[in-house]
This record gives structure tokens, C-alpha cells and sequence, in this order.
């Protein structure tokens, strides 16, 4: 299901980050091939085995798994399983612009836009800043498309030699518009209390940005088992992954089952590292519990956090319910891959009624979305991209107030322990063991 966006500008800026690395290219005629070891390890003198069957080792992983430039007659070799690389896609959802001429209502907080985020409500924020919890001392790494990285709200925590291009496109967002998937997902989490634009859910955590997709939103699964490595060797805390991909289990062209266990190798290497992996459940309404012969990236993975989405419908219109935790129209579900749910904002809001806060007036349906920054601004977005940031950050305000070094199993629990039982009681199929909360 496609959603649609809303935008702020401010003035697009340029720069790549220290330390990118691009990605490896296929020579002529040649393809990219994934090697997924039968074993926990791969063969021993890999490199000498692949080239003598006519391939090149360019990457490899410690969870098991290489990257080999071959022609067509390569045919792999022994102790590994061969497959062609696959897709990978963020769930880009709605988008809708805001008019940088309008702004939004004057609010308590000295970040103007801050009114406008209505997701800060129900995961507890500023009552855990209010007790001295912001997320200061922990590291999260954003997987995604291309950044703003010279965006006021997001430079402050940015941590530009640690983050990572791994598409060969550079790590900054380039393309013409505000709709920076990465960017809004990297604001979410912990744009700046900084007096100015709109606040992260852990404003003081520090953020390493890597890309993993194109900026269009599209990517492979090279890529994000070069993200994943990277994140983890540089001890991030925690990784989100607003990102997935479902693929038939008995392809005829590929061995997809391989690459489901080279990913589930790659979430557990973070996991077992120290690292928590947080990622979207996906837009598609369907019943993750529903078909054994889809294998569903990433949520499928045992050790990455599903997070599925909610949204208020009318939240600043006449005669809100208050109730935040309406399940959206669009999100995935099903208890065997939703662990938790988060805010992620819909536009189920019917009609063309119009409100107005503070000045701005838009159709009420828009400030259900989730407000966040963009290319060169600001923009309202809704998916389940939007509600594993959430969860991401609410993480992060855990591991800080735990003094900033916990295991990713103590983490998850914690998240249990403080979530909301916002469906049926105990697990439910929409919100998981419950909406994440900070707990204060």
C-alpha cells in the first residue's frame, strides 16, 4: 500500500560522510553472487577456491557469509550455498509537505515544531526527559536511504566518521525533494533539543548513519549485511531497520531459504555483540502468521524487534476519543513476527474536514501522520517505518538510564515489562506484547 507524504523546507546541503565505503561493482558480464556457509563458518582459503572456480571474494562477513563477483558459469563452491542477490525496499508510506511559510503552533518546548508530534505522547517521552532520561550515552545506528546530514536538527548528534555509505551513491540524500526516508526515520529518533524544528524521541543519543538503500528506496541484501556488520563493529547500542522484503520460500530462481539464514546469521551477530536490532513490520494489512511459503525479511529474523504501527484518528479534530492506539489501516500484523507496536500515523481520518493548530491549517487527516525531518526540512510520512523508530528510540532511553551498556535480551524484556497492553489483553496479533513506552 503506497501512503501519501508532507513537507517543511529549509535548504538542502552536501556532504559525505568520513569513512563511506562503496560499494564493490560487478565487472562486465559479471553478477553478484551471496555465498551462505552449510556451517557456522566459511571455507577455509575461501578466496583461493572461488578463484580457481572463476569468481572474486569481495566482501566477507563473520556471521558466515561472502560476496563473490562471477560470471554466468560460476557454479559455486564446496561447504557453501550459492545464490544471486534479492531485493530490499523501505517502507516508504505516506508523505505530505508542510509549507515553510506556516508554522506550526508556539508551544511550551522552545522547539517550534514540537507540537506537531503527537507520537512523543503515548511512548512516554517527556516524562523520561523529565526524570533526566534522554538518551545520552547511547549509540544508534540507522540503516536506511541517503541522509541530510547537515540538517540543524540532526547534526548535533550525527557522528559523521563512524557512519557508512555502503551503495556507492555517498551517504547524503540527493534527490530534489524533502522526502528523505532516512532523515525522518533519524529524526524520529533523536533530532535535537536544540530550540529549533522538532525533537527525537532519545534527543541526547548519538546517531551513526548508514546507507544501505538507494535514496529512491531500494537496495539488496549485500548492502544490508555490509550495514549490519558495520553497525555492529562500531558498538552501536542499537540498529533500526525501516526496511524489508518478502520473498516466495520456493523460488524457482533463487535459494531463498539460503539468504533467510544468512539474515537471521547477521541479526544474531549484532545480537550476540551486544547490539538491538528494532525493525518495521511492513505496509501491506497482511497476517504475518498467515503463509508459510513467504519468507518475510526482516521480521522473521529470531532476534530483530517487529514493530507494527498505530495512529489516532482525528487526534486535533472535534470529539477525539483520545485513543492513540488504533491499529493502522495499513499495517502489518500477526504475533509470531509483532513484537511491539509504535506510533506510525495514518490517513484513515475521513473526509475533507480541515483544522487548524496554532495557525496552520491542513486537513485534519494530516496530523495524524508522524512529523519528522526531511531533506532540507520537515515533513509528515505514515508507516511502520515511522513506528520502529519509536521502538528504536524508546530502546535507547532504557540502555541510557541503565547507564548506557546493556544486553539486547535485557532490553527487549525491559520493553515488555514498560509497554502498554493497548490491544487484548496479554500478546495481540496488532500491538505485540504491547506499545512500546519509556516507563515514566
Amino acid at each position: 500500500m503506497r501512503l501519501r507524504h508532507v513537507v517543511v523546507g529549509l535548504g538542502a546541503a552536501s556532504l559525505l560522510a568520513a569513512g563511506a565505503a562503496p560499494a564493490a561493482l560487478a565487472g562486465p558480464g559479471e553478477t553478484t553472487y551471496i555465498l551462505v556457509s552449510t556451517g557456522q563458518t566459511l571455507p577455509r582459503n575461501l578466496d583461493a577456491t572461488v578463484a580457481r572456480a572463476g569468481g572474486t571474494v569481495t566482501k566477507t562477513y563473520p556471521f558466515g557469509v561472502a560476496v563473490v563477483e562471477a560470471g554466468a558459469s560460476f557454479r559455486g563452491v564446496a561447504g557453501t550455498t550459492m545464490v544471486r542477490d534479492a531485493g530490499f525496499d523501505a517502507d516508504l508510506g505516506t508523505q505530505v509537505a508542510l509549507d515553510p511559510e506556516q508554522l506550526p503552533p508556539a508551544s511550551g518546548n522552545d522547539d517550534p515544531f514540537f507540537d506537531l508530534q503527537w507520537g512523543h505522547v503515548p511512548v512516554g517521552a517527556v516524562e523520561a526527559w523529565d526524570d533526566g532520561v534522554r538518551g545520552e550515552g547511547v549509540r544508534v545506528a540507522v540503516l536506511d536511504t541517503g541522509f541530510d546530514t547537515d540538517h540543524p536538527d540532526l547534526a548535533p548528534n550525527v557522528n559523521l566518521d563512524l557512519s557508512a555509505d555502503f551503495t556507492g551513491e555517498g551517504l547524503e540524500y540527493t534527490l530534489p525533494d524533502t522526502f528523505s526516508h532516512g532523515t525522518h526515520v533519524a529524526g524520529t529518533i533523536a533530532a535535537a533539543d536544540n530550540a529549533f524544528g522538532t525533537i527525537g524521541v532519545a534527543p541526547e543519543a548519538e546517531l551513526v548513519l548508514v546507507k544501505v538503500l538507494g535514496d529512491a528506496g531500494s537496495g539488496n541484501f549485500e548492502d544490508v549485511f555490509a550495514g549490519i556488520a558495520h553497525a555492529t563493529a562500531v558498538d552501536a547500542d542499537v540498529i533500526n531497520m525501516s526496511l524489508g522484503d518478502v520473498q516466495p520460500r520456493n523460488s524457482e530462481e533463487e535459494d531463498i531459504t539460503a539468504l533467510s539464514v544468512a539474515m537471521n546469521r547477521a541479526v544474531r551477530h549484532a545480537d550476540q555483540n551486544g547490539t538491538t536490532v528494532v525493525v518495521s513490520a511492513g505496509n501491506d494489512a497482511q497476517d504475518l502468521d498467515g503463509d508459510g511459503n513467504l519468507v518475510r525479511f526482516l521480521t522473521s529474523a529470531p532476534h530483530a524487534i517487529g514493530v507494527s504501527a498505530y495512529a489516532p484518528t482525528g487526534w486535533v479534530s472535534d470529539g477525539w476519543d483520545g485513543n492513540f492506539f488504533v491499529p493502522a489501516s495499513y499495517t502489518n500484523y500477526g504475533t509470531s513476527m509483532v513484537d511491539f507496536s509504535g506510533p506510525g500515523g495514518d490517513t484513515a481520518y475521513p473526509g475533507d474536514e480541515n483544522c487548524t493548530v496554532g495557525g496552520l491549517t491542513r486537513p485534519c487527516w494530516v496530523f495524524d501522520l508522524v512529523f519528522s525531518t526531511g531533506n532540507g526540512g520537515w515533513y509528515w510520512s505514515a508507516g511502520t517505518s515511522m513506528a520502529a523508530p519509536h521502538a528504536a528510540s524508546v530502546a535507547a532511553l532504557i540502555i541510557s538510564e541503565h547507564g548506557g551498556d546493556m544486553k539486547p535480551a535485557a532490553v527487549e524484556r525491559e520493553m515488555r515489562l514498560r509497554a502498554i497492553d493497548a490491544g487484548k489483553p496479554g500478546t495481540d496479533d496488532f500491538h505485540g506484547r504491547g506499545a512500546v513506552h519509556s516507563g515514566h
